[in-house]
């Protein structure tokens, strides 16, 4: 059994956001989808054409950029098309169910709902056969250990549900089943702790620092360990206290002792720890030596058989050419006269063991290439001691020979297929033998028949004699031939002579023997030179003049064609700087429109917003202006009323205080009785008098 619990995490800020739980238009085109009543098809269908999907922002052109609410950017527009076609049935689809309804109760048919649902164990119902997991809480907790509180705070779960973490959609089940894969297993769960203040901590919490694969599972050296830290444990408390400085010495003593102890017990571990490296190192060393040894003994091994196999190969040739020798010695040796041999057909396919039944190996024939797997391979066949074991185990009457002679065979006048076979292909044989050694005698002939005769030679043609001046005048033709043509022999004889006298002469002069002849050939050299100079002097002052007018020529053409390739070059260059200067002023003309455009627009809408501005301002200081004349106004009215109403008040007060005392005067001489009374009359004057102009104010 295992348990596998499956954590969904959620992203931050993602608690809050919710997600379309169904479509606008699902109440028509979703079959699951299913309304209870016409009221609910009606809610949805006023819910659908109230949403939003239909409102289209259409931006406003002149002002797509402005941000003032009277002029805005863009404005709300509705889509004139219905977003459901017309062959959609907008009626609530539980009028046509009643109506089905009411046909099958009508009918008798049983209504299909009341049959038991098909439940799919392992499909979409796979989760109603799950269980959760039943953990068994195993783990020894000692009385004095108490698990640390979560880091909320318990009373907070208490203040209603305003502080509750959002619900996820999606929660995390916790599944039990049968299977389990090793590669999931992980650690194993340690909870936190926590100990109670004022206790001693439990022997149990010395061992929090091991985990699994480092000391757990615990084997003899954390046995070993742990008893160390009992004693260690003890022997701390056998010390004397720090307060008591009596037993000072005592305690370092011993504190000084026991590191001694603990630093010899390091060292056997050091000791032991190097023993098991040393053992290590030798046992790797002695791997990697054996490792060694295979290597070599399988490239020895390698080389042993490709060498025994290549002397194999050699050893079979060498056979083999001794067996072609020996058979062409043998073949040979049977025909040492060279005479040749027709073959014999009927003899070839009358044999059994001929090629044609059994073909041999060596021409690359093989007929049972699985034969091999028929042969009785034993000991007792392969080997001598076999042999000689064989025959002890055989009976004696086997091995003493029993020689039965042959009875003639009598034959009933019946003779076999295979004997009338034979005696026919004998007698062809016989018959064909005796064909081909039957000489043809010569027979006379039986009828005379006429021999014809060869037709006869032409007549051989005669030549007339010819005349006797003919015949001279044919002499004479002929040798006046041997004239022409000893004369044409002669001119080229002479014609050869003309081309080749200067060389006949040289001959001369080389052979020429006398002083005479080789004066006048001096002189005739000093003569030939002399020519030879004033002609080549001629030549040279002639080729002079020649080649310094052609070379005038030669440079001022040269010249000219020169500074012509200059100048075509440089009106070409011309050319395509006047093109691309071209190109650039209308690339700059084009920029320069396009930002002049982009400026022009830009300036009016700058003019624009500040006219719009400037107008903002101008109401804003004009109902600010309004606004203070209209106080001032106020004000005014307000100070002239005020002072208006104390002037009549006082003029009022005056005439009132001059009647009161002519009024005084002509009573004076009443009583004090009347003098009370018109103390308290004029109190209550007064009184009236400024209820009057409070009333006026």
């Amino acid at each position: 059994m295992s348990v596998s619990l499956t954590h969904t995490f959620q992203k931050k800020h993602e608690g809050r956001r919710g997600f379309r739980q169904q479509r606008t238009y699902d109440y028509l085109y979703d079959p699951v989808y299913t309304l209870s009543a016409d009221v609910d098809h009606a809610r949805e269908n006023f819910r659908a054409q109230a949403s939003m999907d239909r409102v289209r922002k259409v931006p406003e052109f002149n002002s797509m950029f402005s941000n003032l609410p009277h002029h805005p950017r863009f404005t709300l527009r509705l889509e004139a098309t219905e977003p459901v076609p017309v062959f959609i049935d907008r009626r609530w689809r539980g009028l046509a169910e009643q109506k089905r309804q009411a046909l099958q109760q009508l009918t008798g048919v049983v209504s299909q709902m009341h049959r038991p649902n098909h439940t799919d164990v392992t499909g979409m119902d796979r989760w109603k056969f799950f269980k959760c997991p039943l953990i068994p809480f195993a783990q020894q907790i000692p009385p004095d250990v108490v698990f640390a509180l979560p880091k909320s705070d318990l009373l907070s779960a208490s203040d209603g549900d305003e502080k509750r973490s959002p619900t996820p959609f999606q929660r995390s089940v916790g599944v039990q089943t049968d299977y389990r894969e090793s590669e999931t297993q992980t650690d194993p769960f340690t909870p936190d702790y926590a100990v109670h203040p004022g206790t001693a901590p439990p022997e149990l919490l010395t061992l929090a620092t091991l985990t699994w694969g480092r000391g757990l599972p615990a084997g003899l050296a954390e046995v070993e360990m742990i008893e160390r830290a009992r004693m260690k444990r003890a022997w701390e408390a056998t010390l004397p206290p720090l307060n008591d400085l009596s037993q000072l010495d005592k305690r370092r003593r011993m504190m000084e002792e026991m590191e001694r102890k603990e630093w010899a017990f390091r060292e056997k571990e050091i000791e032991k720890l190097q023993e098991a490296r040393l053992t290590l190192l030798v046992q790797l060393l002695r791997q990697r030596e054996e490792k060694q040894e295979e290597v070599k003994m399988d490239r020895l091994d390698v080389s042993f058989s490709q060498h025994q196999q290549e002397k194999e190969a050699q050893i079979k040739k060498i056979r083999n050419d001794y067996i072609i020798s020996m058979r062409k010695l043998l073949a040979k040796r049977r025909n040492v006269e060279g005479n040749l041999k027709r073959r014999d057909i009927i003899k070839d396919y009358s044999d059994y063991g001929f090629q044609t039944y059994a073909p041999r190996s060596r021409i690359g024939q093989i007929p049972d290439r699985n034969s091999n797997r028929n042969v009785v391979k034993s000991h007792f066949l392969s080997t001598y001691e076999g042999l000689l074991e064989l025959e002890a185990g055989l009976s004696p009457s086997v091995m003493e020979p029993q020689i039965k002679v042959p009875r003639p065979k009598v034959t009933k006048g019946f003779i076999t297929r295979s004997a009338r076979r034979e005696l026919e292909l004998m007698k062809t044989h016989q018959a064909l033998r005796e064909e081909k050694g039957r000489v043809v005698e010569k027979k006379p002939l039986r009828f005379l028949f006429k021999r014809e005769k060869p037709a006869p030679r032409p007549p051989t043609p005669a030549v007339e004699d010819p005349p006797e001046g003919d015949e001279e005048r044919e002499l004479a033709v002929i040798f006046l031939q041997k004239v022409l043509r000893g004369r044409s022999t002669q001119n080229q004889v002479f014609e050869g002579k003309e081309k080749r006298l200067e060389l006949i002469q040289e001959l001369r002069t080389t052979h020429a023997l006398q002083k005479e002849e080789q004066n006048k050939k001096e002189a005739e050299k000093q003569v030939t030179l002399a020519l030879q100079r004033q002609r080549d002097t001629q030549s040279e002052t002639i080729e002079s003049y020649i080649s310094g007018l052609s070379g005038g020529v030669i440079v001022d053409m040269l010249d000219f064609l020169s500074k012509e390739l200059l100048r075509l070059q440089e009106e070409r260059r011309i050319h395509a700087f006047s093109l691309l200067a071209e190109r650039d002023r209308r690339i700059r003309e084009a920029e320069e429109t396009g930002r002049r455009q982009i400026e022009e627009r830009r300036r009016r809408e700058e003019d624009e917003i500040f006219k719009q501005v400037v107008k903002m301002h101008q109401d804003t200081v004009d109902m600010y202006l309004e606004d203070v004349i209209l106080g001032c106004i106020n004000q005014t009215a307000d100070a002239q009323a005020r002072e208006e109403v104390h002037r009549k008040a006082e003029e009022l007060n005056n005439v009132t205080y001059a009647m009161e005392e002519t009024s005084l005067k002509r009573s004076w001489q009443n009583s004090s009785t009347d003098s009370s009374f018109l103390r308290s009359r004029r109190l209550l004057s007064e009184k009236e008098f400024g209820e009057v102009n409070l009333q006026i104010i």
